[in-house]
């Protein structure tokens, strides 16, 4: 059908329609003129567009609540990334960024066990020191802890990295992932050869809360 006919038809049904609704009104007057002259009262505008309305309603389908499809929601955590702890900048932030780095559960028991180690590595007033918070030789250039790192972001890089290398620290690995009580990731500590004391065998460890204390921003990198 050529484009032209296709306008063509469009326009004679528009003229039909009203005159299909012009045809209907013109039947209500006739009807509401001759009720006038046998003495009925005269309706109001109102009155008129209400018979109007009546008399050319289109059926409204209401679909059944039950049958219509729920919308789906879906629940959103939060997981915080590197730079939430970066830019904390305490020695908490630090335990939590090098069990994020480790692919370890970031639970209560298992950032006071790391924070813990920390202090018993280093003084925890300044646990940043050399940037090696747990003296470890892994990638530091210094084979018995002594060694330093760029920053801080290296060495929980580092710490991460080698808890999940060296086969003598499989024990605190799987601790860490169970997030298993602080006791039996603190004893898989003491017995890996982390530290060639073992911390006297767990008697010089401390089990005092450990204050938060902020780095240096230098520490950080920043």
């Amino acid at each position: 059908m050529s484009k032209h006919r296709r306008h063509a038809s469009r326009a004679a049904y528009r003229r039909h329609a009203w005159s299909t609704t012009r045809t209907v009104f013109t039947s209500i007057i006739a009807g509401l003129v001759l009720m006038a002259s046998l003495g009925f009262s005269t309706p109001t505008r109102e009155e008129l567009f209400a018979v109007y309305v009546d008399e050319n309603a289109q059926p409204l389908a209401v679909a059944a609540v039950d049958a219509l499809p729920i919308a789906e929601r879906h629940d959103f955590g939060a997981t915080p990334g590197y730079e939430t702890f970066i830019a904390g900048g305490t020695n908490h932030d630090w335990a939590k960024l090098v069990l994020l780095m480790g692919d370890f559960p970031l639970t209560d028991s298992n950032v006071t066990v790391v924070t813990r180690w920390m202090r018993q590595e280093n003084y925890v007033d300044a646990w940043w020191t050399r940037n090696n918070p747990l003296n470890n030789g892994w990638g530091s250039g210094g084979g018995g802890g002594t060694g330093r790192y760029a920053t801080l972001v290296d060495a929980a890089e580092n710490a991460a990295e080698a808890l999940n290398t060296l086969g003598r620290y499989s024990e605190i690995v799987a601790t860490l992932r169970a997030s298993a009580p602080t006791a039996e990731v603190e004893r898989a500590i003491w017995f890996s050869g982390w530290a060639t004391g073992m911390y006297n065998n767990g008697a010089h460890w401390s089990y005092a809360d450990v204050p938060v204390i902020e780095a240096p921003p230098s520490a950080w990198g920043r």
